[in-house]
């Protein structure tokens, strides 16, 4: 999920600049269609539920979503889930960083309470997962697996209990921060104050590891992603960042975090965002937010921002991401941390903007057939689609089945960890 002023700035332009759909070979993407009947693929994080939470008084019924949505600006609905293959969803449950963590707590419930009332209006659609045969159960029904990911930590109010209580909710990972570093953990995009993860955030990650809770690691600073890949005897996740050698955007993975992927068995689920697959695209982001801060008083006013930036957007036009910026983005992960740490996570319906021939979810086809033309094999395809997270989700779901009789931990954030 994208909440910046850049988010604006690229959904506005965006409205005036080409989209030009780029072909595939229809022969390679038949090809991966039949893969997807047998492997789910699985996406790491689309932010639907918050964008129902926005657009549409958070109510699944409010819009047909057998009907392709593309003209009320969604990404994903019904059509073009089943166009793109895909098995098995990490709906976000994402919820803003700015609010107490209170607030986060209540509406983080109310975003798990739309996910299942999501999967009860469409039932021959979806289906609540929380295990990996859950998963290939549900895929095997012909239903979308429908699972839940939390995306910030700032949600459990600094409660043990209540990340227990998300977890017995459905939650089956979660971002450990987002935009802000929190009581317990940096944030990639925040000034640091722990250094990583201080000593409550170790216990968090302990108790997740019991729980059998993925820890994602998007969003976090390169510390904390190596503070908890020290602590975390389970694979950890990337549910939707990209590779930092390739576009240097602070939300991407380093080459030495990728390097350790392999000793823990985590994965890096390779996000679509733009400015975190185009370099191009990331230094005119932030050239259009500096912009944006002299300009506009209210930098949240998109209004205000189409007016104030319309010059600045016929003098600057916004570089396209492609298909291709991705693929690279996919094959270094590969490179560097192997072919089973590799995933995907598009972040769908959490950004303004999306790279030329990706409008949607019915994309997948595409990325998978131009990786397939640059020479990855049917079971390379099959670890990236779905068979590397499954993989993650049984072994972090052994770690958490190992301390099945270990109590619940009631350590609590301290008054020399608290912030001050």
């Amino acid at each position: 999920m994208i909440r910046t002023i850049l988010l604006a700035a690229v959904a506005l332009a965006a409205l005036s600049g080409p989209c030009l759909a780029q072909g595939a070979d229809p022969a390679v993407e038949a090809r991966v269609r039949e893969i997807l009947r047998t492997t789910p693929l699985i996406d790491g994080h689309n932010d639907l539920p918050w964008a129902l939470r926005e657009g549409f008084g958070n109510d699944p019924y409010a819009l047909d979503l057998r009907a392709n949505q593309a003209a009320t600006v969604l990404h994903t609905d019904i059509p073009r889930l089943r166009a793109g293959g895909v098995g098995g969803q990490f709906w976000s449950v994402y919820v803003p960083a700015d609010l107490t963590p209170v607030e986060a707590a209540k509406a983080t419930f109310e975003q798990i309470d739309t996910v299942k009332r999501l999967v009860a209006a469409y039932p021959e659609t979806f289906e609540l997962a929380t295990t990996a045969d859950d998963v290939e159960r549900i895929h095997r029904s012909g239903r979308v697996a429908s699972l839940i990911g939390m995306e910030g930590g700032y949600s459990i109010d600094d409660s043990l209990g209540l990340l227990r209580v998300f977890h017995d909710a459905g939650a089956r990972y979660m971002t450990l921060t987002h935009s802000k570093t929190t009581s317990w953990a940096d944030s990639a995009t925040d000034a640091p104050k722990w250094g990583g993860l201080n000593p409550f955030g170790e216990d968090v990650v302990r108790e997740m590891n019991r729980l059998g809770m993925m820890v994602d690691l998007s969003h976090v600073s390169e510390e904390t992603m190596l503070d908890a890949l020290r602590v975390s005897e389970a694979p950890v996740i990337f549910s939707h960042s990209s590779a930092r050698a390739v576009t240097a955007h602070n939300r991407n993975v380093p080459d030495a975090v990728l390097a350790r992927l392999a000793d823990n068995g985590g994965i890096v689920m390779v996000t679509f965002v733009p400015g975190f697959v185009s370099e191009s695209a990331r230094v005119w982001g932030l050239a259009a937010n500096a912009e944006i801060a002299t300009l506009v008083p209210r930098p949240t006013d998109n209004a205000a921002i189409e007016v104030a930036m319309k010059d600045w957007f016929d003098a600057h036009p916004q570089p396209h991401a492609t298909i291709a910026d991705v693929v690279a983005h996919i094959q270094h992960v590969r490179d560097v941390a192997g072919i089973d740490h590799v995933g995907l996570g598009g972040d769908f319906d959490g950004v303004g903007a999306l790279p030329e021939g990706i409008s949607g979810v019915d994309a997948y086809p595409r990325i998978l057939a131009a990786l397939m033309a640059n020479g990855w094999s049917e079971a390379d395809i099959r670890k990236l689609a779905g068979e590397n997270i499954l993989r993650v989700m049984r072994a972090v779901e052994a770690v958490a089945a190992s301390k099945a009789g270990e109590r619940p931990s009631l350590v609590r954030l301290t008054a020399e960890t608290a912030p001050e």
